[in-house]
């Protein structure tokens, strides 16, 4: 297991990068867009950064998950049936990543999520109020919890996207209610990965909960924003959060630079 010194210049580092990441991926998901360039610019392995930026992203979702429940947001006897069904698919997920081919998806995430970005940007009202759900909220949790707990188990990039997205567009949730649940499951399909790489030896704790620190603390403010402000103030946050991770996505599968 290897170490890293954390002198005082890296653990202000990792706390403010953590921080930056919880606040972010509280409002619109994408922490890992700010945390792992950092974590791999402390010359740790690609498993190693993984690893690690799972166990403090975890922090970071559980923190704002607990906000969102706090004020009233939303409730966790109406998302355990989302969580298990996660759970389900994150498991399966991070066993298949092991036995398949993740190149389909690496390819093709990045055109789906051009369709997110699109469908928010062009649909201006979106999010802003309650409308009228598509799908009962049992099978919406049975289709999407297998489907996108399956998705971040395997390969992850946008997954908090992809639910908030379908929160709104299919359940009919305000943006701020859509947050919240994404929160929620997020946390359930985080753990399943941390636990994955917790046996793989890829974690390296002094520097996890270092992060994990600001991840909480970046948690907590970011989630009582979006909860205070609402749909006007997350919706260019997520638009941001989807377009970089579609410039990262992109640029790794299709550059000749990558």
């Amino acid at each position: 297991m290897p170490s890293i010194e954390l002198t005082p210049q890296l653990f202000l580092l990792l706390f403010g990068t953590g921080f930056s990441a919880g606040f972010v991926d509280s409002i619109a998901g994408g922490g890992g867009l700010i945390a792992l360039p950092v974590l791999l610019s402390t010359g740790i392995s690609p498993q190693m950064a993984l690893g690690t930026n799972k166990l403090q992203g975890s922090f970071g979702t559980l923190s704002a998950a607990y906000n969102y429940i706090r004020k009233g947001e939303v409730k966790l006897g109406d998302a355990w049936t989302g969580a298990i069904f996660t759970l389900v698919g994150a498991v399966t997920g991070a066993w298949a990543i092991q036995h398949m081919d993740a190149q389909f998806l690496n390819k093709v995430i990045p055109f789906l999520l051009v369709a997110v970005f699109l469908y928010t940007l062009l649909t201006r009202n979106l999010g802003t109020g309650t409308t009228r759900a598509k799908l009962p909220r049992n099978l919406f949790f049975l289709i999407f919890g297998l489907a996108l707990g399956f998705y971040d188990g395997f390969f992850g990039p946008g997954t908090g996207s992809f639910w908030t997205a379908a929160f709104v567009a299919i359940m009919g949730f305000n943006m701020t209610k859509a947050s919240g649940f994404t929160r929620i499951m997020n946390f359930v399909s985080n753990i399943v990965a941390l636990a994955m790489f917790v046996l793989g030896g890829n974690v390296i704790y002094s520097v996890g909960l270092c992060m994990a620190l600001g991840q909480v603390l970046g948690a907590r403010l970011g989630s009582g924003l979006a909860i205070k402000k609402g749909a006007g103030f997350i919706r260019p946050i997520f638009l941001i959060v989807v377009f970089l991770t579609i410039v990262r996505l992109v640029y790794l599968n299709y550059s000749p630079l990558a």
